[in-house]
């Protein structure tokens, strides 16, 4: 073969990988296009694209729980024994909306025994015996080792953060007060960006907020540090808000209202690989009354 024959064998096969290269590495992932559909009434997701400090894709549901069809579900106990410390079978996120016919969830607070050593050695895998580190009711019924910031819902659909105000009803825990009464909270470790997730409610607690934060994906999305999150929740109008299991953990899956196809929105990353969802214990969701 002719030496100029080679070079431009060459030079097309570079510009294939320079073009087949980015496409093989995006592909999956929710585009990095900013957008706003209303999915049901009274239910909307955003998606945001931050490029300075550094790349970053937000995933928003806000739901107006005035809207009399929408309603919470949190992920209930599959054993009920008050002595059993194991109280749930880990679960993806979209095992959980598919499992209880939701129409959105996200992933809940974070969880024992976890471990993630290598791709093999890992724990949990899906149905294995999980315990929420936080205070958490499902109707009544509670599970959690601690109660940490914690956000109420209760039967008359009304919502409280912090402090029981009526008989328990339903009930999730986080980490940490990352936005309260307006105010990001500004006492916590604020150095590490990472895929979170968090859950807030407006000031009249009517409309929730939750997002997710891909991370670790470079030139895709980094991740957020904790003072970041808080800003984007008071933008999209989280008077309070608390941090939920993040890292791999964070995932938003949405039911599409057309087709009723259970979709993961954004891009996961369990394990160091991008799309691949964790298993967890626990998880927020949206249902049809």
């Amino acid at each position: 073969m002719k030496r100029k024959q080679i070079l431009l064998l060459s030079i097309v096969l570079l510009m294939g990988l320079c073009v087949l290269g980015p496409a093989v590495y995006y592909s999956g992932r929710p585009a990095m296009v900013e957008m706003r559909e209303e999915l049901y009434p009274g239910m909307v997701y955003y998606r945001k694209v931050h490029y300075f400090p550094r790349l970053m894709v937000a995933h928003i549901l806000t739901a107006d729980l005035r809207e009399q069809s929408l309603d919470v579900f949190i992920t209930p106990a599959d054993r009920r024994d008050r002595e059993e410390p194991y109280p749930l079978n880990a679960r993806t996120t979209k095992q959980f909306v598919t499992e209880f016919d939701l129409i959105a969830g996200i992933n809940g607070d974070g969880f024992t025994p976890w471990w993630s050593n290598n791709p093999l050695d890992y724990y949990p895998r899906p149905g294995d015996p999980v315990v929420t580190n936080g205070f958490t009711a499902v109707r009544g019924r509670t599970y959690g080792l601690y109660k940490g910031p914690t956000i109420y819902f209760y039967d008359n659909r009304k919502i409280s953060f912090g402090e029981l105000k009526g008989e328990l009803y339903n009930a999730i825990s986080g980490s940490h007060w990352i936005v309260r009464n307006r105010e990001p909270v500004t006492e916590l470790p604020d150095n590490e960006v990472a895929p979170r997730t968090a859950i807030g409610v407006d000031g009249p607690g009517n409309r929730l907020i939750m997002i997710v934060v891909d991370g670790r994906q470079p030139f895709y999305s980094e991740g957020a540090t904790i003072s970041e999150l808080a800003e984007l929740m008071l933008f999209y109008g989280g008077d309070n808000a608390i941090l939920l299991d993040g890292g791999g953990s964070s995932t938003m899956v949405i039911r599409d209202p057309l087709t009723g196809e259970v979709k993961i929105m954004n891009s996961p990353i369990d394990r160091g690989v991008p799309g691949l969802e964790r298993a967890v214990a626990n998880h927020f969701g949206i249902k049809f009354r």
